[in-house]
């Protein structure tokens, strides 16, 4: 049985380039930076979690809730193959008892915090919007996209970013857990405008303050889907 089924819906997803020694303490032993057209990227994504599951058993006030992380894409070689993944640097969920069970069980870097999302369907466009903070809205991450999604192009920028599978994070005496993340290949609409007010500093370290005034390489929204988290491994 999976450990976690739901849908990831509406993901709003800022791309920057990074320098990969700036990652360096977070790299999980045994892998590696997993590098799109020779550039390491950090990702910040906000999206909603709905209908979601424990162990096939739905929470109680847990189902539907608004996540946002900022992450990085690495590889693990197993069998002579790479399997692609990410690594979380940090979490942000609006439920105590949310960060509480992934922190424990996956050793991941999930941080609460008050959250509020807002999706309109306009005439001729979108826009989706995530506020976070101890305020609530202290900063927030706007798209504004076509209103018709189109499947991922193989190959590109934004197959690199959404088919990552697998979930690394340290797990202590120089191991690594890893965790399979499954879903359908995604659409994702056409990005025409954006708005991000994020300190990186403040919410992730000194190491990541010079994303606040940066432009992203690329912004894109994901309409996702139905996804499964299965049952951590020690590698």
């Amino acid at each position: 049985m999976s450990f976690l089924k739901a849908e990831w819906r509406k993901l709003a997803i800022a791309n920057y380039e990074i320098q990969p020694s700036l990652l360096k303490k977070y790299i999980p032993p045994g892998t590696e930076h997993d590098l799109w057209n020779d550039t390491c990227y950090v990702s910040l994504v906000g999206f909603m979690f709905l209908n979601t599951r424990l162990m096939g058993v739905p929470v109680p006030f847990h189902r539907n809730f608004e996540e946002v992380n900022l992450r990085f894409y690495v590889r693990h070689r197993h069998d002579g193959e790479w399997k692609r993944g990410v690594v979380f640097i940090r979490e942000i969920v609006p439920r105590p008892a949310l960060t509480l069970v992934a922190n424990t069980i996956y050793r991941e870097h999930y941080q609460t915090m008050k959250m509020s999302h807002s999706w309109q369907e306009l005439e001729d466009h979108r826009i989706v919007q995530y506020n976070w903070g101890p305020k609530g809205d202290d900063h927030s991450f706007l798209v504004k996209a076509a209103l018709e999604p189109e499947m991922v192009k193989k190959d590109s920028e934004a197959e690199f970013i959404t088919e990552h599978y697998w979930g690394y994070t340290k797990a202590g005496n120089g191991s690594t857990f890893e965790y399979e993340v499954t879903h359908p290949r995604w659409s994702a609409y056409e990005v025409l405008d954006y708005r991000i007010n994020v300190d990186f500093g403040a919410l992730y370290g000194e190491e990541f303050a010079e994303l606040t005034d940066q432009k992203p390489k690329s912004v894109m929204l994901a309409e996702g889907s139905g996804i499964t988290v299965e049952n951590k491994r020690r590698v």
